[in-house]
């Protein structure tokens, strides 16, 4: 099958470079191609957050020790964050539709697999093997989409993309909440799995009117940089998204820090001896960059951190049903869909990078009003505040993400975009991850009373969020100190 190769959105086809040929079929086939890859982005941000409202319930099923139940998400976004760049690469080499489709496929599988799994520790590994499934799809849609679609209708593809997420966003609690309280034909919190069988089904059917693409310039893969990158992370990420690490804990990321500078080494060698790294070198000098990936992880950490404590609360401490949590969200994700509309559409055009501070403002404002909400309200009853805190939490969320990856890949030259992106998407992952167990696992430590631990569980939070505060500073500050300089010289 040939390579493709295409002109940018806008501009028109030059002399001997083909464009690509879905760009004269009927435009219903390319409709449909796209909303396949569409809804293969929604199947992975539904899974993503669906399976956090059905967590405890799936422990009181299952049983195992009360730790695990926020690494059933956990497991899914680690394996996922670890996958994701190997899996870009893999479709660079192969094929993105080939890896498209064998993604799902696989997804499929072990969404089967999860849903029949008799032990928690057996789901815990199908949730990892489904992660990695994830990573093999997710990073070839804007590849096959590019394939598919030039100039305006380009950008109009592209666009898409942010609706459809903010509706997976908004949809994924609620309806993991409505599944598992519905208990259909007795599968109870099974049911969140099995949803994704006619998606991936759906998908798989439209898939043949995908077009095959790979890179112009075929990259090998780099498995020492991949094990080096897996190992070191996991050794970092893991023991301290324990709830309460210890020295041994500490010790071990510590380990895992210093793998990921010889990754950092080995990564620069590759580069030097004319190889294809897995992440471009160039990307890690300066501050620019390094502070952004480490905005990217303290944010989400932040987020899906606090949205599992909220589940934990109002199903572990206050005995509420997964619909009463899954419904508590939904306030959250609506902000969050509409905010990252506005922010996108309206303020990031005119406000620039202000609008990633105002953002996390926003979402201090929300930890603010939910720790009031706790404190004033009784210890086993529902905070009635509680879902106007998640809302104003969902707003700073919408209003982050738009300026932060424009910003963060502003900062890049055009040949290191697609690996900045990959890596962006990666710890964006591994924050997720990192929260979840570790904002989670304080709430299951605290012995003191369900309201105690959840108050702890934003404490943890809020320390995150005054990190994320600072690397954005650090993120921003060059920019802002470039633009001063220009005022001044214009003055």
């Amino acid at each position: 099958m040939s390579r493709t190769t295409g002109t940018p959105a806008g501009t028109p086809a030059s002399p001997g470079i083909p464009v690509p040929a879905e760009a004269s079929a009927p435009y219903r086939w390319r409709r449909l191609a796209l909303a396949a890859l569409l809804a293969a982005e929604a199947m992975n941000l539904l899974d993503a957050t669906i399976v956090q409202v059905a967590a405890p319930v799936i422990h009181t099923d299952l049983g195992g020790a009360g730790a695990t139940i926020p690494w059933f998400s956990a497991s899914y976004t680690l394996a996922f964050a670890l996958g994701l760049l190997t899996g870009a690469r893999l479709g660079d080499i192969h094929g993105r539709k080939r890896v498209f489709r064998a993604g799902v496929i696989a997804f499929a599988a072990t969404s089967l697999a999860c849903a029949l799994a008799p032990t928690a520790t057996a789901l815990l590994i199908l949730r990892a093997l489904q992660g990695a499934a994830a990573a093999a799809i997710i990073p070839q849609t804007f590849g096959l989409i590019r394939a598919m679609f030039t100039g305006a209708e380009l950008s109009k593809a592209l666009g898409m993309i942010g609706p459809v997420m903010g509706l997976s966003a908004v949809a994924g609690p609620a309806l993991g909440g409505v599944l598992t309280h519905a208990d259909l034909l007795g599968v109870s919190w099974r049911a969140v799995f099995l949803v994704n069988l006619p998606l991936a089904a759906a998908v798989l059917a439209a898939s043949p009117r995908l077009r095959e693409d790979r890179a112009p310039v075929r990259p090998r893969l780099d498995p020492a940089g991949t094990v080096l990158a897996m190992l070191g992370t996991a050794l970092l990420v893991c023991p301290l998204a324990t709830g309460r690490p210890g020295p041994a804990a500490w010790a071990t990321a510590a380990i895992g820090t210093v793998v990921l500078m010889v990754f950092v080494a080995q990564q620069r060698r590759t580069a030097r001896r004319g190889k294809t790294p897995l992440v471009e070198p160039a990307l890690l000098r300066g501050r620019s960059f390094p502070a952004a990936l480490a905005t990217s992880t303290l944010f989400f950490a932040v987020v899906n951190g606090l949205m599992i404590a909220v589940v934990l609360h109002l199903e572990l401490g206050l005995g509420d049903g997964p619909l009463t949590a899954g419904l508590s969200l939904l306030p959250w994700s609506a902000g969050l869909a509409v905010a990252s509309w506005a922010a996108g559409s309206l303020l990031v055009p005119r406000y620039g990078a202000r609008v990633m501070h105002a953002g996390i403002a926003t979402l201090a404002g929300g930890l603010a009003v939910a720790a009031l909400a706790y404190r004033t309200t009784a210890p086993d009853a529902y905070p009635t505040a509680l879902p106007f805190a998640l809302a104003l939490a969902g707003l700073g969320s919408g209003l982050f993400t738009p300026p932060f990856f424009t910003t963060a890949l502003a900062s890049v030259g055009p040949q290191e975009t697609g690996s900045a992106a990959g890596l962006l998407n990666a710890v964006q992952q591994l924050g997720g991850t990192l929260g979840v167990a570790l904002i989670g696992g304080v709430y299951l430590n605290t012995t003191a009373g369900a309201r105690t631990a959840a108050e702890h569980a934003l404490g943890a939070a809020a320390v995150l969020l005054a990190a994320t505060a600072a690397a954005a500073g650090v993120m921003t500050a060059r920019r802002t100190r470039a633009a001063v300089s220009v005022d001044g010289a214009g003055g």
